[in-house]
């Protein structure tokens, strides 16, 4: 497909479902276009553009050139004079941007409900959330309107939108792209992530992504270590949670359905060094620190002093976290930190053990009418194994596994595999491997 012909089959998907919920705001359709007539171009001209013929959705924290960054609140908007460094990567390796999507507000939710630009629907599942922050990220790629969208991840935003949409997700290792340009939720954990159908279009995407220069836009961008391959003679090894440390939140088919999509992904794999029994308690102890600790005052360093100026223009939920944040004393973080930093090191000979730890991306998928009754406990819910892997330094890649047991009235099956920062490769080609496999196609139909 051209880069004209996939902007054309953008246009239209979108003026046939419209925008709400999903998008803040659009490029318009003929810069749209003459930006496809540049690809094609340098295309015929010889140029190798990798994602040429690809369009793309950003989520309003990132800045796009000529698009205001909203980061979810009107009041907060402003008009940003260069693309963040993610963006301008992927554009000139050949994609289109077509506009900025909705998230919950300042990144702070995992649910796609708490913006003033409306409830992210789910276009495959109504009802049930679109996941977030990232939800219009997800929303624009499942409704066929883009083909790749950049979200962020600080506590699940990336990988949750994924699984309520049968999409994948990569959550980089931290640092490995640029957080210049995007407006911060907890900078010292904030990653860019990337969403699409499939296992390869994602991860190289997030190559792309990865490939600028480190350079003073962003202070906790890092240079990659080299990690270890797994030793070809003793073969793969998936960590596999024990069945006493998982919780479905009273779903009685979701132990099934995780069991069953854990059989996918050993088969696929054939995973020489057989699956290893974890123990998710401790991962899950430090998942609770997200929240429940006091690493949420980064929250508001962010965006604090802004709600304090604007309380009646932010979500009250937003509003209500942020603002108790600011409350903590400056001695619980330490504490928090050292806490994390002793799980770090007790969990670092997990490592020793496994290559690969494969979880539920989500306990379970709520309503909206659920988030809505309760909105800080659901969301609790929905991040149970997500919170833990960007304090650990964890790189993780969320992808759908169809079972048998999977059902029409919810997505299925989705797994997250995880491994320790810089197995980026290794948990892509693990993913690619499940996903062509029969049993788990990557794809929905």
């Amino acid at each position: 497909m051209t880069a004209m012909e996939a902007v054309e089959r953008s246009l239209a998907a979108i003026a046939a479902q419209g925008r709400d919920g999903i998008w803040i705001s659009l490029v318009e359709p003929e810069a749209a276009r003459a930006r496809a007539a540049e690809v094609d171009r340098r295309v015929a001209a010889g140029e190798d553009l990798p994602l040429a013929g690809r369009t793309l959705a950003v989520k309003d924290n990132i800045d796009v050139a000529g698009l205001p960054t909203t980061a979810g609140c009107p009041a907060y908007a402003f008009q940003p004079e260069t693309d963040a460094p993610v963006v301008r990567a992927l554009l000139d390796a050949g994609a289109v941007v077509m506009g900025k999507t909705n998230m919950d507000q300042f990144a702070t939710g995992l649910v796609g409900v708490r913006s003033p630009y409306g409830v992210t629907p789910n276009v495959r599942w109504p009802g049930l959330i679109s996941g977030g922050s990232s939800s219009g990220s997800a929303a624009a790629i499942a409704a066929g309107m883009v083909d790749l969208a950049l979200g962020t991840d600080t506590a699940g935003s990336g990988r949750v939108p994924a699984a309520a949409n049968a999409l994948v997700g990569v959550k980089p290792t931290r640092g490995r792209l640029s957080m210049g340009g995007v407006v911060p939720a907890c900078r010292s954990l904030d990653c860019v992530s990337v969403l699409a159908e499939t296992v390869e279009l994602a991860s190289l995407a997030a190559d792309i992504a990865s490939s600028t220069p480190v350079g003073d836009e962003d202070p906790w961008r890092r240079t990659p270590d080299e990690l270890p391959a797994p030793d070809p003679a003793r073969g793969l090894r998936i960590g596999v949670p024990s069945a006493a440390s998982l919780t479905f939140d009273g779903d009685p088919d979701g132990a099934s359905r995780f069991d069953a999509a854990t059989r996918s992904v050993l088969a696929a794999e054939a995973a020489d060094g057989g699956s290893v029994p974890v123990d998710l308690a401790p991962f899950l102890a430090v998942a609770r620190l997200l929240y429940e600790g006091a690493f949420v005052a980064e929250r508001y360093d962010a965006v604090g002093g802004f709600i304090e100026a604007h309380r009646d223009a932010v979500d009250p939920v937003v509003r209500d976290i942020v603002l108790r944040a600011g409350q903590l004393r400056a001695f619980e973080v330490f504490r928090d930190q050292t806490e994390v930093a002793h799980h770090a090191r007790s969990l670092a000979r997990v490592w020793d053990r496994i290559d690969v730890l494969v979880v539920p991306s989500v306990p379970r998928l709520p309503t909206v009418a659920e988030v809505e009754a309760e909105p800080i406990d659901v969301n609790a819910m929905v991040g149970t194994y997500t919170n833990f892997v960007n304090l650990l330094d964890l790189a993780a890649v969320t992808i759908p596994v169809p079972t048998a047991l999977d059902g029409p009235d919810h997505p299925p099956t989705s797994v997250t595999l995880i491994g320790p920062a810089w197995s980026d490769a290794l948990l892509a080609g693990v993913a690619a491997g499940v996903a062509s496999s029969a049993a788990a196609p990557a794809v929905l139909a």
